[in-house]
């Protein structure tokens, strides 16, 4: 039996996407709810694309959206690879879920809460050891005193170590499904196939579950990401070059400490700017050749439609 990885767009979206028990179960493990209350019992899902009221405004997809009988929404992602401008858009999405409740008529004590999860194969704060990242709107002052409205909840994969719960079983169960299995997978952890929930889920992603054509879009999909990735690598090492020859000339004038200090800071951040700019354009590139829509495009490179037409 061979496995696909189910981080991938394709697989992601025909687990948590199309089964409302699965996304339940998901959401009730990796969300802090702190009582059985709290918790999920019902699911519909809802468009994953957040259209604006007026043309003038940007449009949004995400990887799944639903509602429970409550009216809460949640919001859930899956990125690969992290940038700054992923967490401005999970906070623009929410907000945007958040505000379209009203419709223009309803009072505001109607309102019910939005949760984003957002899965991160990635790290993005090194040098912090928890891979849990729960955001409120809180008091700087008194940080028990809270908001309720928006809660945004980050999970950095590669950090995850089963170890890590000792009391959330089916939180270990699920990191566990995400980060454990992929293309070289051929037998599935026996604790992991018995529970029902984490078996249906493997079931999904089982290779002959997908036509061709699917198969192919996920081996693109895989590519794109590489491009990404080795993209990023050559900016860094371009900008840390270029820093460090812009430091030691201004080190001959300034002092070499400084200079090579400061250089060495500008030009990695110029370099990682320009060079996450080029990645960009040649993940759009690739996946406009391949004939994916330009909504789509625009959600994996944060380019506009109108860079994306360009190109």
């Amino acid at each position: 039996m061979r496995y696909l990885n189910p981080k991938a767009d394709l697989t992601f979206k025909k687990v948590f996407g199309e089964h409302p028990d699965l996304i339940r179960s998901f959401l009730n493990a990796l969300l802090p709810f702190e009582t059985p209350e709290e918790e999920i019992d019902e699911l519909e899902y809802l468009p994953a694309e957040l259209v604006p009221e007026t043309p003038m405004k940007k449009n949004s997809i995400v990887d799944v959206r639903c509602r429970d009988r409550k009216g809460r929404q949640f919001i859930v992602e899956m990125q690969m690879l992290w940038s700054p401008a992923f967490m401005q858009r999970v906070l623009f999405n929410a907000s945007k879920a958040y505000v379209r409740q009203l419709g223009g008529r309803e009072k505001y004590e109607l309102l019910q809460p939005v949760y984003s999860l957002n899965l991160v194969n990635d790290v993005f704060e090194p040098d912090v050891e928890e891979y849990y990242h729960d955001y409120r709107i809180v008091c700087m002052e008194h940080t028990e005193k809270v908001i309720d409205g928006l809660r945004f909840i980050f999970v950095e994969l590669p950090k995850f170590k089963p170890h890590s719960f000792h009391e959330k079983k089916m939180q270990v169960l699920w990191l566990r499904y995400l980060t454990e299995i992929d293309e070289h997978t051929r037998q599935i952890p026996q604790e992991l196939l018995d529970n029902p929930d984490i078996r249906k889920a493997v079931g999904q992603i089982e290779e002959s579950a997908f036509s061709d054509a699917q198969l192919w879009g996920y081996d693109d999909f895989w590519d794109a990401v590489r491009v990404e990735n080795t993209l990023i690598s050559d900016a860094v090492h371009k900008g840390m070059a270029q820093g460090m020859a812009q430091g030691m000339a201004k080190g001959m004038e300034q002092g070499m400490a400084q200079g090579m200090a400061q250089g060495m800071a500008q030009g990695m951040a110029q370099g990682e700017v320009q060079g996450r700019q080029n990645e960009r354009l040649e993940m759009a590139r690739r996946m406009k050749g391949d004939g994916l829509p330009i909504e789509v495009i625009a959600k994996y490179t944060q380019l506009t439609e109108e860079e994306i037409k360009g190109i």
